[in-house]
């Protein structure tokens, strides 16, 4: 099945991100929010993105005309009855996946492809919410989207190989570097990085070092483009703190337990750079 119109539950950071670089690459898109608030506030970031890409000469004044011309905003599932592809980017919280993809599974034809871009939940639990868990798969985005390369897609006991074949051939149009992994807890990404972001925030929690010195080590000792604590503010401290208990909750195994400086400050509203504070201070930048 050719794939010309997609569908995007979510215009926050990572369905905003995900509706963008999908408009770039040549598709139409639908992209929904709860209302019409946040759905502008999805779209003025769309369009500010692409207008900075403008200013560096990434993208003509045309490009950017066509780009925003293929973007659809909407607050209802049900016009996403046309899409050829719908991926849902809503919070990590499975009870609202699964009324998602419920809801998607009533509107959308039998034979559409469904998407969760979850990072870490049970990608089998969504797809048994609809009536063709072998159409769904996982698809873990990286934050920022129309920045980072890597896509992971998430494989199930259900999930067919023509659902997988045809989303990796759908990542690379993205001009994605896709990987695939099998449904077991935080994939391929997130396990092997998850116990580093853990270890610098215990490091600094027991004022071993500097959240600079930190972060400089492993940006100057590993070549790491960013240092784990910033890169920790720029995904979001709850998003961390939600992926770190349920990891737990599945493994059972201490290393990923999150450091309760995390539970602190997420309980203090210092998530990182959406709220101004989380280990470093955005407030006036």
């Amino acid at each position: 099945m050719a794939i010309k119109k997609v569908g995007v539950v979510g215009c926050g950071i990572m369905g905003g991100g995900i509706a963008q670089v999908c408009a770039q690459s040549g598709y139409q898109v639908t992209v929904s929010e709860i209302n019409d608030e946040l759905l502008n506030k999805g779209l003025k970031v769309i369009r500010g993105n692409l207008a900075k890409s403008v200013e560096k000469g990434k993208l003509s004044k045309e490009e950017e005309a066509a780009i925003v011309g293929r973007l659809k905003g909407i607050t209802k599932v049900e016009d996403f009855a046309d899409c050829d592809m719908v991926i849902e980017a809503a919070t990590e919280n499975m009870n609202l996946k699964k009324k998602i993809f419920a809801d998607l599974d009533r509107v959308c034809p039998p034979g559409i492809i469904m998407g969760t871009n979850t990072s870490c939940l049970s990608v089998t639990d969504v797809a048994m919410a609809t009536k063709r868990p072998d159409k769904v798969l996982g698809m873990h985005f990286f934050n920022p989207v129309p920045l980072m390369k890597l896509l992971e897609l998430v494989t199930t006991i259900v999930s067919s190989q023509e659902t997988l074949e045809t989303m990796k051939a759908f990542g690379k149009s993205l001009g994605k570097v896709v990987v695939v992994a099998k449904d077991t807890p935080a994939f391929i990404a997130n396990r092997i990085g998850v116990p580093m972001f853990i270890e610098a925030m215990k490091v600094y929690e027991a004022g071993l070092a500097t959240k600079e010195d930190i972060d400089n080590a492993m940006v100057y000792g590993f070549n790491h483009p960013m240092g784990p604590l910033a890169l920790a503010d720029l995904v979001g401290l709850d998003t961390l703190l939600y992926v770190y208990e349920s990891m737990y909750a599945d493994f059972k195994d201490p290393k990923w337990a999150p450091p309760l400086l995390l539970k602190k400050m997420v309980a203090a509203g210092h998530l990182g750079r959406k709220t101004g504070k989380g280990f470093y201070d955005y407030t006036g930048k």
